[in-house]
């Protein structure tokens, strides 16, 4: 049955805090005690604070006022500041700009380089042949050769063998 009445539709409040029923025209709630209690829905405003008292203003005209005023003021430059200037900077580099080691590797010396062409050529073989002999590359041979390598014990050691000639230590 459905009444037309304005103050005779009865319903029931859907809200959580409620446990009373109202009419369509009046919304009264009789909330639980404490369900709330906890929360505080007040806005809460977050502002920026300004310069403490005796501590350094970073607003030029905050800073103009005060030399018109007076008031000691102190200006510090922070380093390079405005400039274009490299001067300074890391405390190695200029031990890296005076440094005059020499920091190549060590080459095949020039008596080396020539014993092995001179015993490649007393054995009637060529750089590719010496190569295949020891197990390297051509280029490996060559570059013994020309005095481009660094020098590798065991590839001189493989020279040797091939070779029959003693080219590392001293000479007896």
């Amino acid at each position: 049955v459905i009444l037309h009445a304005p103050f005779a539709t009865l319903t029931h409040c859907a809200c959580v805090t409620t446990h009373t029923t109202h009419t369509s025209r009046t919304h009264t709630h009789i909330t639980m005690a404490g369900q709330w209690q906890g929360q505080d829905w007040e806005p809460v405003v977050i502002r920026k604070k300004g310069p403490a008292p005796g501590s350094s203003a970073k607003d030029p005209k905050s800073l103009a006022a005060a030399i018109r005023s007076g008031a000691q003021v102190e200006t510090m430059q922070k380093f390079g500041a405005g400039t274009n200037k490299r001067g300074g900077g890391p405390s190695n580099a200029q031990k890296l700009e005076n440094d005059t080691e020499n920091l190549s590797h060590e080459r095949v010396s020039s008596e080396l380089k020539k014993m092995i062409q001179q015993a490649r050529l007393a054995k009637k073989m060529t750089q590719a042949q010496l190569g295949n002999a020891i197990n390297e590359p051509p280029k490996t041979v060559q570059e013994y050769e020309n005095g481009k390598a660094i020098p590798n014990n065991q590839v001189l050691g493989k020279i040797e063998r091939a070779l029959g000639v003693k080219l590392r230590g001293k000479k007896k």
